[in-house]
């Protein structure tokens, strides 16, 4: 029974519904480690809900209401806790409630390694390590193109970036090469398997000759007002056919149903299950640059107009994503001449496919899997020690 009990692998993931990437990467390594690496039990936590069980829905709502309406002074304090200074470190230990719960969480589900997608689940972690609570191997995955400072925590054994410019940005704030890894930014197996586009389009009732515009404003359906306004202003030709996906902001669906229903060429819906399907049916994709989405077009090769950055890791998301040359910025202003371009200069989408076809994400969940289980193998031997530990 002891052998048993020791060598039992248990994977421990822990996320964050504050924003949809943060699970979707979280949900992306579950599903690859069933398929990569057969009998790991793993399990997936809403850190936030783990600490405020009560407060949590709350907590949220207030959250996407200040990204909402508020954005540029998430900004300013994104920007002013870049760097390690008196105001990160007070924020990284402000919550001693969240370490006592996440002990128990240990203490009761005798993980043998644990995964964050969520900043504050690995600034927990790591000072729980720091204070001699646990020694389990730990993996932070970073699921924006940014080397922010509330992702960084000393304790971290091991980092898992999007791209060579978050390695790089690592190391120069001190991080061993030995502990960062390019696997790309995790996405689920669906988006990295290459689909007919004519048997898609057939299947969701689009026209095969129409130049397909999909737009989405993430999980939470937001989108600036300029840019409803633009779509509301102006006569886009017929060939252009645009699908709005709102998310679960159903305020929206109802007020783009009032101001663009009576468009032939415009398409609404709320939140897609199937939205790769979607995502690979499409000509371009106009999105904000959040990590999970444009990780998700680039996997499935869609080139990107990205909406004006309105937080501070959107604005690292798009820096990159320009310099990779998978995406463009969308310019609201003369979007319909931006559109037509692509539709007469093919060979535009095309240089963008080939430069997204270059990038890790197509393999990033299983790249993800395999060096998380390489990395706890190695610990484990290091140290001398059966997988399953004690917690003080």
């Amino acid at each position: 029974m002891f052998m048993d009990r020791v060598k039992r692998e248990k994977l421990l993931i822990l996320s964050g519904s504050f924003g949809d990437g943060h699970m979707q990467a979280a949900k992306a390594i579950l599903e690859a480690s069933a398929l990569y690496k057969p009998g790991i039990e793993v399990k997936v936590v809403d850190f936030m809900e783990l600490v405020h069980p009560r407060m949590h829905a709350i907590e949220r709502y207030c959250f996407l209401q200040w990204m909402k309406h508020f954005p540029s002074s998430y900004g300013y304090l994104y920007q002013k806790t870049r760097t390690d200074n008196m105001l990160t470190f007070f924020l990284k230990h402000i919550r001693a409630t969240s370490q006592q719960r996440l002990l128990r969480l240990l203490h009761e589900e005798q993980p043998t390694m644990v995964v964050s997608t969520f900043p504050p689940a690995s600034a927990a972690i790591s000072l729980l390590k720091e204070k001699g609570k646990t020694d389990l191997p730990t993996t932070t995955i970073i699921t924006d193109h940014s080397d922010h400072s509330y992702w960084i925590q000393p304790s971290t054994d091991l980092y898992l970036v999007g791209s060579e410019g978050v390695r790089a940005a690592l190391q120069r704030k001190g991080i061993a090469d030995h502990k960062i890894a390019v696997t790309g930014i995790p996405v689920r197996l669906s988006y990295s398997q290459q689909d007919n586009r004519e048997r898609l389009r057939e299947k969701l009732g689009l026209a095969p000759d129409s130049f397909v515009v999909l737009v989405m404003g993430g999980g939470s359906g937001i989108f600036d007002k300029s840019f409803i306004e633009q779509l509301q202003a102006d006569n886009f030709p017929s060939h252009l056919q645009f699908i709005i996906v709102c998310g679960r902001n159903v305020k929206l669906l109802y007020r783009l149903h009032k101001a663009l229903g009576d468009k032939g060429n415009v398409m609404l819906t709320g939140f897609l299950d199937e939205i790769h399907e979607w995502m690979a049916a499409a000509d371009v994709l106009i999105t904000k640059p959040g990590g999970l989405t444009t990780s998700e077009a680039m996997a499935l090769q869609l080139p990107m107009l990205l909406l004006e950055p309105r937080l501070g890791q959107e604005k690292d998301n798009a820096d990159y994503l320009i310099q990779a040359g998978v995406a463009y910025p969308c310019q609201i202003e003369k979007l319909k001449d931006q559109l037509q371009r692509l539709v007469q200069q093919p060979f535009i989408l095309e240089k963008m496919r080939e430069q997204a076809g270059q990038s890790s994400q197509q393999d990033s969940a299983r790249l993800a899997v395999m060096r998380i289980m390489s990395m706890t193998s190695a610990t484990h031997e290091e140290k001398g020690i059966a997988p399953l530990q004690k917690y003080a």
